[in-house]
């Protein structure tokens, strides 16, 4: 996982350094970085290279780039929820939310720079590698199919109908299907992240998405705990927004007991979904510890 991290970080510093060059605002260029470093959990990017290492993982700076696009994509709507139009949130990350340190239209543009900045990383990898394979004659044109794939898998886990732009959209309907809401607001991502892992390396990918997909409603779960139960000190952030601004909540829907028990039930529907690939132990292992992260102090993911 160490490794794993390590390439992330690398990455994402490569993407920021071309696009906060000479001749960038400077202030929109701080608050990019702001945005991005120092990061979270990094979890998206590392579900990402987890499943790109249990497929082969044949072009390690494609992987990369995948992991980079959707932490890229992850931060920028992160920038956007934390706005005065949505949850109007001064934190992130224990620290000033970027609208909070360099004010909303900054932190707008901050955003979108960001989601076009993952694309691009997308395409810049994909075209290095189809450029070095062709150089050796070895190019048959599977770097360009990777990079449709990526692209439409980042684009539909990103945009609408079912994408993260959907599900902050939801949030604005007065009537909303709680699993509908977490599956496109959280889920759709995290579904990038293991499809995105499998394309990366030419594979079939269309098997990874329901690890995806149940990953990150559990992570939308366990968010909904912490926001219940956990204060600002432990998640970075204000706790009970969620009722504050009566928004969906498993915690609230369900009572913490039975968030849990929903949660506990997903991870085992993520882990009984792997597909046959090299070492899927270490993958079980990674999803347990990175949801019991997760949780709030004190509360415990039976093993599933």
């Amino acid at each position: 996982m160490s490794d794993a991290s390590a390439r992330v970080e690398s990455a994402l510093a490569l993407a920021l350094a071309g696009a906060c060059g000479p001749g960038a605002p400077p202030r929109l260029a701080a608050a990019m970085q702001h945005a991005v470093f120092p990061g979270g959990a990094r979890i998206r990017p590392r579900l990402c290279l987890a499943v790109a290492s249990a497929c082969g993982d044949p072009d390690p700076a494609l992987s990369d780039a995948a992991a980079a696009a959707i932490e890229l994509i992850h931060c920028a709507s992160l920038v956007h929820d934390d706005m005065p139009c949505f949850d109007d949130s001064m934190l992130r990350r224990g620290r000033p939310s970027v609208h909070g340190a360099y004010g909303a239209p900054l932190a707008l543009l901050a955003g979108d720079a960001l989601i076009v900045l993952g694309f691009e990383t997308l395409a810049r990898a994909a075209s290095s590698s189809a450029s070095s394979s062709a150089s050796s004659g070895a190019w048959s044109g599977a770097s360009a199919g990777s990079l449709a794939d990526l692209v439409l898998i980042l684009s539909r886990c990103s945009g609408m109908p079912g994408g993260i732009v959907g599900g902050q959209a939801w949030e604005c309907e007065p009537c909303v299907d709680l699993a509908a809401y977490q599956r496109a607001k959280t889920g759709a991502l995290f579904a990038a992240a293991t499809m995105a892992g499998a394309a990366a390396c030419g594979r079939p990918h269309e098997g990874w998405r329901v690890l995806g997909e149940r990953l990150g409603e559990a992570y939308q779960v366990a968010d909904d705990l912490a926001d219940t139960l956990s204060g600002p000190q432990e998640i970075g952030k204000p706790g009970g927004q969620d009722a504050l601004r009566g928004r969906p909540n498993a915690a609230l829907q369900l009572g913490a007991r039975g968030a849990l028990a929903r949660l506990e039930t997903l991870v085992g529907e993520a882990i009984a979904s792997l597909p046959a690939c090299h070492d899927p132990d270490a993958l079980r292992r990674l999803v347990l510890i990175e949801v019991q992260r997760l949780l709030p102090k004190d509360t415990v993911l039976r093993a599933a």
